[in-house]
């Protein structure tokens, strides 16, 4: 008998990609754990609930997750209504955990502090295949597993505001003035922007979309100031194409934020690369130096870093991992996912294959699996999970048979990484490849209607 047989697969974290684990892994009959570290399924999508995302339903609901809940009798959302994050926590992860197949197999306030294999050190080979997963929480706890599926996500641990990938210069001790991306501008976190002169840094939608709120309030609240600094030379990317774009609530966002940017709403820095930020007088001071050595200094109240997020492998330090230098994902995923090559709509399906690392039954999903690479559909991630769970059922002709049926505008993360060239998923296609749709024949040829967003904050392109 086989150590492993009896244990359970691991999932950590209850995301819309952890839970889909879970929905593939019960669908399968292979027991199962998840475990949160926050006290509810998506917490950290409730970070970001104020926003609405591009895509529509239809593209947000992992196909065995619908299964279950369709039995229990579950009322689905409009398929082509677009969900703010705390819709698609309340409508769709909370009534997904609170099914009878998946409540008793999730764990909140479980936070995992590492990973191991029972017995054996990173260096020591011989049984580790057959070694049980030793889990150990940040309470003390151990757990035993066959394996482990790591749907953790990025979302806590953002890029630094240093232009150079190291925290800038003052940067940890100026933390009284900085904020995370997505805060809730006109809502939770109104006081702290009030009357205040913000300076946002990044050009992807999470800016763009905190830039928005900025703009709103600067109308209606005297004293109200908005900077926007992008380190590229141009904001044509984050604009995107308008009314001509192929993702309509994307087209309207970029749309918006030009006519603030050319009516002087927001103040639009370029070339602006963070060298060093000095907290004085209840205030900040952001310095940027140029290529040339020249620096300059604009003085702010609050910053947003809106620079995107890297993963953190951490917790799997004992574990043996081959991680592709510059992007830390798997290097056979790397080629695939490439922000300089790719955008979301061109990555091509991968699963358990591109997955694997030399620790075997150890899998990164999710965002987590791309690392710092901006192109992440939150679609790719179940097709991921279900990959992953069928070769775990050792059904590899499942596993191997990987398809990814995009939404035909390519729609993204909610809270997309900048890359170093300021671009994110969800922008425009590099030139020569056209709109980003996700069509295996290739880019849509016409763009489709642009529709009105309603008064909620016009969110990032998906949910992760």
């Amino acid at each position: 008998m086989n150590a492993l047989d009896g244990l359970p697969v691991v999932v950590i974290g209850a995301g819309p990609t952890g839970l889909a684990a879970a929905a593939h892994l019960h669908e399968r009959g292979l027991p199962f754990v998840v475990l949160e570290a926050g006290d509810t399924p998506g917490a950290a999508v409730r970070q970001w609930g104020h926003v609405r995302v591009f895509s529509p339903w239809r593209y947000d609901i992992d196909p065995a997750a619908r299964r279950l809940l369709d039995q229990a009798g579950w009322v689905a959302p409009d398929p082509e209504a677009l969900p703010t994050g705390a819709e698609l926590v309340g409508d769709y992860l909370q009534p997904l955990t609170e099914l009878p197949q998946l409540r008793p197999h999730v764990r909140y306030g479980a936070r995992v502090e590492a990973i191991s294999r029972l017995g054996l050190d990173r260096l020591r080979t011989v049984g580790r295949d057959t070694a049980p997963f030793l889990l150990r929480l940040a309470d003390g706890d151990e757990l035993f597993a066959r394996a482990v599926i790591d749907a953790s996500g990025t979302w806590g641990t953002p890029n630094v505001l240093g232009a150079s990938g190291l925290p800038a210069r003052g940067e940890t001790d100026s933390t009284a003035h900085l904020e995370h991306a997505l805060p809730d501008v006109l809502g939770a976190d109104r006081a702290r922007f009030v009357g205040r002169h913000t300076l946002v840094v990044g050009a992807g939608h999470s800016a763009a979309n905190t830039l928005l709120s900025l703009a709103e309030m600067s109308a209606v609240e005297p004293g109200t100031e908005v900077t926007w600094a992008i380190r590229t030379a141009s904001p044509t990317r984050t604009y995107g194409g308008g009314a001509a774009d192929a993702l309509p609530a994307r087209g309207a966002l970029g749309s918006r934020l030009r006519a603030h940017v050319d009516a002087g709403r927001i103040r639009l820095l370029t070339g602006f690369s963070v060298h060093a930020l000095t907290a004085e007088d209840g205030r900040v001071s952001v310095v940027v130096r140029d290529a040339d050595g020249t620096t300059e200094s604009i003085t702010v109240d609050r910053v947003v870093a809106a620079t995107g997020f890297r993963p953190d492998h951490t917790i799997a330090a004992e574990l043996r991992l081959d991680l592709d230098p510059i992007m830390g994902v798997t290097r056979a995923l790397a080629p695939l996912i490439d922000p300089n090559e790719h955008s979301c709509g061109t990555v091509p399906p991968h699963g358990v294959d591109e997955l694997a690392h030399p620790e075997s039954g150890y899998y990164a999903v999710g965002m987590k699996s791309y690392g710092r690479a901006p192109t992440f559909l939150m679609a790719t991630g179940y097709e991921q999970v279900r990959s992953v769970v069928a070769a775990l059922a050792g059904d590899w002709a499942a596993a191997r048979e990987v398809q990814l049926d995009l939404p035909a505008t390519g729609v993204c993360t909610s809270n997309p990484a900048d890359s170093a060239s300021g671009d994110t998923c969800c922008g425009p296609e590099p030139t020569g490849r056209g709109l980003s749709t996700g069509i295996a024949g290739g880019p849509l040829s016409a763009p489709l209607s642009l529709v009105v967003l309603d008064a909620a904050p016009a969110g990032g392109c998906c949910a992760s």
